[in-house]
């Protein structure tokens, strides 16, 4: 507790781009944008909020996601 209030702290995830953006929709590639992955073997550390584990779902075929 800090000064009287719940303090939450997120889980972090880390999302490795595994496959190529190339020959898919639009929107899986606009999707990888999204989380901040540019080329494959581009790491970046999120925290694991709805929306994020969400576009993770979208693109589940190009990343490979990993609890911190």
């Amino acid at each position: 507790m800090v000064n009287g209030e719940k303090v939450f702290t997120m889980k972090k995830i880390r999302i490795t781009q595994t496959r190529s953006g190339i020959g898919n929709t639009i929107r899986q590639k606009r999707t990888l944008e999204a989380l901040g992955l540019k080329r494959i073997r581009h790491s970046v550390e999120l925290d694991a909020t709805p929306q994020i584990l969400g576009m993770c779902k979208k693109v589940e075929h190009l990343v490979k996601v990993e609890e911190i």
